[in-house]
């Protein structure tokens, strides 16, 4: 089974075909870091445009690296949502426009879902059920991965994902976009024990993430400590956070093969060695995709497409972009934004 993969859900625009062994065969992938820089943030506007001059011509590169057609693709995976919703349609309606020409099946993949399904890709022999702690720049989410398409949601934040908070930090110690990253590498020069800062939620009884009061101490703690020391106190900070809540998750869900982490924040190096401290203490597999998996790509969107297909998964063609698209839609509504669940 061989499928093509496209993703344009927020800052990256990529392509890629995967085949049911987990061979990635081509990934093409189109960063638009020093369009957004400028602003700190992501501009949709900006996005949207940069995915339709870079979408075609990375399908091409990616059919060119593969030596295979259109005509020899099983089926088209294409995120749906959830997402900026101009870079949404712009991936599924080129999805769409290619599964049309060459009478291919469509599948219209969630991003989240996407997420969820790469650590499989990265290790095959990762067995569900398995509890996922899915965190990136829209998201925080604990979620009990129980097969394709089914998943439980334990947790999620109750206002702010945990990327965000990584992105609000780094711009507020002048660090640029992407946030992530450049708070990771500074904290490695700071006291982790320098600035008090507060861990949400921590041993509350409530299952959810909290992120904007530690994002509001931070700013009041600017101009009063050494950047390097605030970077490492709130990195030290998120951590514990996200380490409490998983821990709280794992004692509800004793059926879990393994702890798994998936996202762009996944690609933090002192959240992986947390989480898989975390799980030796439960005598638990600790599965972490590679770090370009984590981030937005399209071999995460063709596996989620492939895993779907093999189920008998596919799409009409008039399937909508969704710019929300919760994995558990029956999942209770927490207090708080809640919109990103």
């Amino acid at each position: 089974m061989l499928i093509l993969g496209l993703e344009s859900s927020c800052d990256e625009t990529a392509a890629a075909l995967v085949t049911d062994e987990g061979r990635v065969l081509a990934h093409r992938l189109a960063g638009q870091e020093a369009a957004h820089a400028p602003y700190g943030g992501v501009v949709p506007e900006i996005a949207a445009r940069a995915h339709v001059e870079a979408l075609e011509p990375l399908i091409q590169a990616a059919f060119a690296d593969a030596g295979v057609t259109l005509a020899e693709v099983d089926a088209v995976a294409a995120t749906a949502g959830p997402g900026l919703i101009g870079g949404v349609m712009v991936g599924l309606v080129t999805g769409k426009a290619l599964a049309h020409a060459a009478n291919k099946p469509l599948i219209a993949v969630n991003h989240l879902e996407g997420h969820a399904l790469s650590p499989r890709l990265a290790d095959r022999d990762l067995a569900f059920p398995y509890l996922l702690l899915l965190v990136s720049g829209g998201h925080c989410q604990l979620l009990l991965v129980e097969g394709v398409g089914r998943y439980r949601r334990l947790a999620t934040t109750i206002d702010d994902a945990v990327g965000e908070a990584f992105d609000k930090t780094a711009k507020l110690l002048g660090l640029g976009y992407p946030g992530g990253p450049a708070v990771e590498r500074l904290a490695q020069e700071g006291d982790l024990a320098a600035v008090p800062l507060p861990r949400p939620l921590k041993g509350a009884a409530e299952p959810h993430f909290s992120f904007a009061g530690l994002k509001s101490a931070v700013a009041r703690a600017v101009g009063g400590h050494a950047p390097a020391d605030i970077a490492a106190s709130f990195q030290l900070a998120v951590v514990e956070c996200l380490i409490d809540r998983t821990r709280r998750a794992l004692a509800v869900a004793p059926q879990a093969t393994a702890l798994v982490v998936a996202g762009g924040v996944a690609a933090n190096g002192a959240v992986r060695g947390a989480l898989e401290a975390l799980a030796a203490e439960h005598d638990l597999r600790f599965v972490a995709p590679p770090g370009w998996l984590c981030t937005d790509n399209a071999a995460m969107i063709a596996w989620a497409g492939v895993e779907r297909f093999a189920a008998g998964l596919t799409d009409p063609l008039d399937v909508a972009a969704r710019p929300r698209w919760p994995l558990d839609p029956d999942a209770e509504a927490v207090r708080g934004a809640g919109v990103k669940a």
